[in-house]
């Protein structure tokens, strides 16, 4: 196991990461807005299980294998950035409708699974664990598979902590949108125009970064 040490220090740089606005803090944010707070804190859990499917991969040891490997991180990039600009032009071309407050647009299921996949597909996650997690994992302690699984879970855990805090403060103006005209916008110019925002980010991540992080 590592160090306590080594747990604070993988831990702030962990929480450093995860209060920077990316491609899962946006997600909650619109979810949160548009949908509610249910929704919103589904999209959390399912962000979560995608950290940890990350964590996991690590541990199992995807991470090197992605750090060594041009063509799977590209593979991972693209699957990622196609997933979110599809997702954005969908919700260009819907029409405007007024949102009833009983009837979200998206269940709290659907967000689930869509933060499933959003995280999974996160090149913001994978090259944390890539260019990060490896500068503390000690060799001199054994079994580095279990010491990646330990603190990439301190890293789900915080990440949840994190994302449901987002979550929270964004679903408590969606009262006030409600009352307007912007939020039948906000769910489809600035959520469709953010989702092809995030696509073209993920299309940029480079490779080059990864291999001499």
């Amino acid at each position: 196991m590592p160090s306590s040490s080594t747990i604070a220090a993988f831990a702030t740089a962990s929480f450093i990461l995860l209060i920077i606005p990316g491609p899962a803090v946006l997600y909650i944010v619109n979810r949160s807005v548009s949908d509610g707070r249910k929704a919103g804190l589904s999209a959390v859990a399912g962000l979560s299980l995608g950290n940890t499917v990350h964590a996991i991969a690590a541990a199992a040891g995807l991470s090197a294998v992605l750090a060594t490997s041009a063509a799977a991180f590209n593979a991972v990039k693209w699957l990622g950035a196609g997933y979110l600009i599809y997702v954005g032009a969908r919700t260009l071309m819907q029409p405007a409708t007024e949102i009833d407050p009983d009837q979200p647009g998206v269940s709290p299921k659907r967000a689930f699974t869509q933060g499933i996949v959003v995280n999974v597909l996160n090149p913001k996650v994978a090259l944390f664990f890539l260019s990060f997690l490896p500068q503390f994992i000690k060799p001199e302690l054994g079994r580095p598979g279990v010491q990646a699984l330990a603190l990439g879970m301190v890293f789900v855990a915080i990440g949840a902590c994190t994302d449901s805090i987002y979550s929270l403060l964004a679903s408590g103006l969606r009262e006030v949108l409600l009352r307007g005209k912007a939020l039948p916008f906000i769910r489809r110019w600035v959520a469709g125009s953010v989702f092809i925002g995030l696509g073209l980010v993920a299309a940029t991540a480079s490779v080059s970064r990864v291999k001499h992080s």
